[in-house]
């Protein structure tokens, strides 16, 4: 451990942890960034790593973030590499997903015309014959496909060992255990975190939800990403595919796959042929954090001076990410606020 001051103490080595800290690192902060087990425990550890829009219509402050978020992510994860050398696997290649009958290809144009507008000509939402994309298309009873460029991937356990690298190289500290907290403290401390805030203020604020997902070793290529009957399908720079993945309510076990993952390989088989032949090379489960708002929590820790929380990333926390480090190292580090309406820990309570 190292000795001195440090300006500001992160618990959780989760893709938001991770992210705070680094933004905190890179505004000249010295970081002490705690892990009670390991990088990646909980939901930052799977496979999927799909950084994606929500639909571009009924836009609201979440939506806005987001957007800002994944505008933001091609240079956050660019300068992350470029400080610590490790490659998370980040593009941004797009998404593309089947459109079944008539009333989804209106629907879809519609869309087009919102994002042609909200998205500020940063990407595009059009409809696309399938044709164009070649043998990793879906597909489509249409012929027809929605095809976004805003979607980008990047790869969960990649992406957390190159925050971790750029961590070390500016000179922050990482323990993985305990250590005492110095300055003030950001907790980001996924599913347990919510657990732990449930029991302190007596009542559901947020909880866990179960995702299993794998990985099939397949090279794909620089190709977008498959989003088809709630399954995604990512292909990864390293000659991976990764699927998934359930939402389970329910579970008896956080972190064992079930037959449900044997159904959802089967499904990403049918969904995209060019996999039907292609191995699984790992299986894994774990819990993702859903605040009760369903918007990521962030803010102060109500009744106790000096502590904050940045939790309830559920299925989007990847493409969050870049903006929640930089909403509370303002708050923490500069005493800006600039959480969206919706995001505090208040909304959920």
């Amino acid at each position: 451990m190292t000795s001195g001051r440090h300006d500001i103490t992160v618990r959780g080595g989760g893709i938001f942890g991770l992210a705070i800290a680094f933004v905190a690192a890179k505004r000249g902060a010295k970081v002490r960034l705690i892990e009670r087990s390991r990088i990646g425990a909980g939901s930052s550890g799977g496979h999927v790593g799909a950084l994606a829009p929500h639909v571009p219509e009924n836009w609201n402050p979440k939506k806005q973030f987001q957007f800002e978020s994944l505008r933001m992510a091609e240079d956050f994860w660019g300068e992350a590499q470029r400080i610590g050398g490790g490659d998370p696997g980040y593009a941004r290649l797009g998404r593309l997903q089947p459109l079944a009958d008539e009333a989804q290809i209106a629907r879809a144009k519609d869309r087009a015309a919102g994002a042609a507008e909200l998205w500020q000509g940063f990407a595009r939402w059009r409809v696309a014959e399938t044709a164009e994309f070649g043998a990793f298309a879906p597909p489509s009873p249409t012929g027809l496909v929605i095809h976004d460029t805003l979607t980008a991937r990047a790869n969960p356990r990649a992406a957390g060992a190159a925050l971790v690298a750029a961590l070390e190289a500016m000179g922050a500290e990482i323990v993985i255990g305990e250590a005492d907290e110095v300055g003030p403290v950001i907790h980001a401390t996924g599913a347990e975190g919510l657990a732990e805030l449930n029991a302190v203020v007596g009542k559901t604020i947020g909880s866990g939800v179960k995702g299993q997902s794998a990985l099939l070793r397949y090279a794909a290529g620089d190709v977008p990403q498959l989003f088809a009957e709630s399954l995604h399908i990512i292909p990864h720079s390293d000659g991976t595919v990764a699927i998934g993945s359930t939402s389970e309510r329910e579970f008896a076990a956080p972190d064992t796959t079930d037959a449900q993952l044997d159904a959802l390989i089967e499904k990403a088989r049918a969904l995209c042929p060019p996999l039907a032949e292609a191995p699984v090379i790992d299986r894994w489960a774990g819990v993702r954090p859903r605040a009760k708002s369903r918007a990521p929590m962030l803010g102060d820790w109500p009744d106790r001076p000096g502590h904050f929380i940045a939790n309830g990333g559920f299925k989007i926390g990847f493409g969050m990410a870049p903006k929640v480090a930089e909403v509370m190292v303002d708050l923490v580090l500069e005493g800006r606020d600039t959480i969206p309406e919706g995001f505090r820990v208040t909304d959920n309570l």
